[in-house]
């Protein structure tokens, strides 16, 4: 039996470990003395930090942010366990600061050219807030992935038209570093804006989101958005971008918030009767469940798109090995798209039949004991109510239904591979 008390503390000491690359067992590593130094750590903070203490938010540092990781003082409205915060996000509505991440704005008559140079996304075929953004990766020379990352076409009227791109927080120095190395090397009009502590960035996700936000913007047809696309949305007086995406496998919508206005609208949004809000704990159990790549782990600067499954994000317009404008790393990775016998390994799901889940590290092995890959993700999932995981495993044992085990602690346990996502997702579509 699945004990539901495993995704209290551990999840909070796993999610510690992921960012800080730190085992969550070792009680002098680098995670737990994080947790000893966090009272008097100097770590930022976004418009909403105090909204989150108010509410019964235990802060942790994650990627140099006071971030909370659960909301738990008892008797409070938005405190939930990480399960029903799960379950709350998959039935309802649930509300997530993300201003964490990073938001960069590109203008200048060269810049969709240059964003098509560092990461594999179609700019140019993007229609200006009409049409759909898009995941991408910022890939290096050897093919391996920097980040991933989304990517929007917008329009207005004091920067017309230019790409509004958001990177993974604890990746965006390296991101911009590596921007402004090939900025260097690129010449042209472009101009590289970042947009990260000044503003609000929250996602509103689950089946009630569209009925949430169009309540507080009644003037917009959300119902004709698909998802991935982006508009422009009067939110508590203030306009808002909003983008239909998110990170849960859930409909949902990520919302940029002017600074003057960040505290208004996130009092505004969590205070709708089908919202309650959620955090990093929530977040990392409902990404899994969706098969989701966290970056760091599921992803890294040695793993290629292909590896990893994310064939798709490479745009098919993208794929000419010709191109005046080939991004960077296209040699290997237009190579292996090309030619599957060129990797060996891919990114695929289990699902642990018996014992603890399997985390981060632990080995992939056949029922004979020969290793075959290596967990990067895996958790109680608290919506089927089974240990899954993911990893990369060798071909051919990375086919769905293969027997393997896991082993945990030095002991094995049975798995099998599953197909992903573990939890079907609800993307919307008109």
């Amino acid at each position: 039996p699945i004990n539901p008390s495993s995704l209290g503390m551990a999840s909070l000491r796993v999610i510690l470990s992921r960012h800080l690359g730190a085992s969550p067992r070792v009680a002098g590593s680098p995670a737990a003395a994080a947790v000893r130094r966090f009272s008097t750590a100097d770590l930022k903070k976004t418009l909403v930090h105090d909204e989150h203490v108010e509410d019964g938010g235990k802060m942790v540092d994650f990627a140099g942010y006071s971030m909370p990781v659960q909301y738990t003082k008892t008797g409070l409205h938005h405190t939930l366990s990480i399960i029903d915060s799960t379950k709350w996000t998959r039935e309802n509505a649930s509300l997530f600061d993300v201003s964490h991440m990073c938001s960069i704005r590109w203008t200048g008559k060269d810049a969709f050219d240059f964003v098509e140079r560092v990461t594999t996304a179609d700019v140019h075929g993007l229609n200006p807030m009409t049409g759909r953004g898009t995941l991408s990766v910022i890939p290096n020379e050897a093919g391996g992935v920097i980040d991933d990352t989304m990517v929007s076409k917008c329009h207005t009227k004091e920067h017309g038209e230019h790409v509004y791109q958001v990177v993974n927080a604890g990746c965006a120095p390296k991101d911009l570093k590596h921007f402004e190395e090939q900025l260097g090397k690129f010449g042209g009009d472009v101009k590289m804006e970042v947009l990260w502590d000044d503003r609000g960035l929250y996602a509103l996700q689950g089946p009630k989101a569209m009925e949430v936000l169009q309540r507080l913007s009644p003037s917009t047809d959300l119902k004709s958005v698909p998802f991935g696309q982006s508009l422009w949305m009067p939110i508590e007086g203030a306009e808002c971008l909003v983008t239909r995406c998110g990170y849960t496998g859930e409909d949902g919508f990520e919302v940029f918030v002017p600074g003057s206005a960040a505290v208004p609208v996130w009092r505004k949004l969590k205070g709708e009767p089908e919202v309650r809000l959620a955090a990093l704990g929530a977040r990392d159990a409902l990404r899994l469940e969706a098969g989701l790549c966290l970056y760091g782990h599921d992803l890294d600067e040695d793993i290629s798109p292909p590896e990893a499954g994310l064939t798709w994000v490479v745009a098919k317009a993208r794929r000419d090995p010709a191109s005046k404008n080939p991004f960077v790393g296209s040699q290997r990775i237009l190579g292996e798209i090309a030619d599957k016998s060129l990797y060996k390994r891919l990114r695929a799901g289990f699902i642990s039949l018996s014992g603890p889940p399997a985390r981060e590290g632990a080995e992939i092995e056949t029922p004979d004991g020969k290793t075959v890959g290596k967990v990067t993700s895996g958790t109680m999932s608290p919506c089927i109510r089974k240990n899954i995981g993911m990893g990369y495993i060798q071909k051919p044992f990375n086919k769905q239904g293969t027997e393997l085990q896991v082993v945990v602690r030095g002991k094995r346990y049975p798995a099998v591979v599953s197909k992903m996502p573990f939890v079907p997702t609800k993307y919307y579509k008109p």
